[in-house]
């Protein structure tokens, strides 16, 4: 199991932290500005879960891992529900402890909860839309991995924000974000290109978070008021998980 899990990081995580720094090694203290190259790898991710959906090739992929994954498994494990929310959670707790990221509090509030958002409604309007079987049959809402969306959202958020502090932060959020995803095909919630779309989709939607932050910023956030605090944490009401937001004004 440990074996397979190293591999599938390798896959969707530290591939990925590779591919990111060759065009975002360069510190800059301002809005992240568009650039075509920063689509390669989510486009990429998208691309292999799409054409998953209907290739004969790739669905035969999906089978074997499935298969060398779930084999001999005595019991499932909930931590993807959690760890999906790590590393986001993680800026925070790193500006709590005087480790400063890029932006101030109200500002990465504001790009994490775009970036939720975006990944959120573009996920589940998918699986509506799609309507893919999940492996162990318990519902068609496979396709694509939603866990998988926000924890590269939250990968990806935690790299930008502290990339020019240490790259080792990114790297972190990444693996974390590869083992939800590794988990989802473990507790047989779905196939590998659902993974690989969740994290296309993740990837993507904080970039574009970051990428359209100062009009969000200016359009929707116009208060002279100061954030005092903040918190994003997940929350579960019995039925139900997900992220919220408590911000305090003065």
């Amino acid at each position: 199991m440990m074996k397979q899990f190293f591999i599938f990081s390798f896959l969707l995580g530290f591939s990925l932290m590779n591919g990111q720094a060759t065009h975002d090694s360069i510190v800059v203290k301002q809005p992240m500005k568009f650039n075509c190259k920063q689509l390669i790898i989510p486009t990429a991710l998208m691309t292999y879960g799409v054409i998953g959906i209907n290739s004969d090739r790739l669905k035969s992929i999906n089978n074997n891992l499935r298969a060398g994954i779930t084999e001999n498994i005595d019991r499932k494990f909930t931590v993807d529900d959690y760890s999906r929310y790590v590393p986001a959670l993680a800026v925070y707790g790193l500006n709590a402890f005087g480790i400063e990221g890029k932006h101030n509090l109200k500002d990465r509030s504001i790009i994490l909860g775009t970036s939720y958002l975006i990944a959120t409604s573009t996920s589940l309007g998918l699986k509506a839309l799609v309507k893919v079987e999940r492996p162990d049959g318990s519902n068609d809402n496979s396709f694509p991995s939603g866990h998988t969306a926000l924890a590269f959202a939250s990968a990806e958020f935690l790299y930008q924000e502290y990339k020019d502090v240490s790259i080792w932060y990114g790297v972190s959020g990444y693996i974390i974000a590869a083992g939800t995803g590794y988990f989802r095909i473990y507790n047989d919630k779905h196939w590998f290109n659902d993974v690989a779309m969740g994290a296309g989709i993740g990837i993507l939607s904080t970039k574009i978070a970051y990428w359209i932050f100062p009009f969000v910023d200016k359009t929707l956030f116009k208060s002279k008021k100061n954030v005092s605090s903040a918190m994003v944490a997940p929350f579960y009401n019995g039925n139900q998980m997900g992220v919220g937001m408590l911000i305090n004004l003065k």
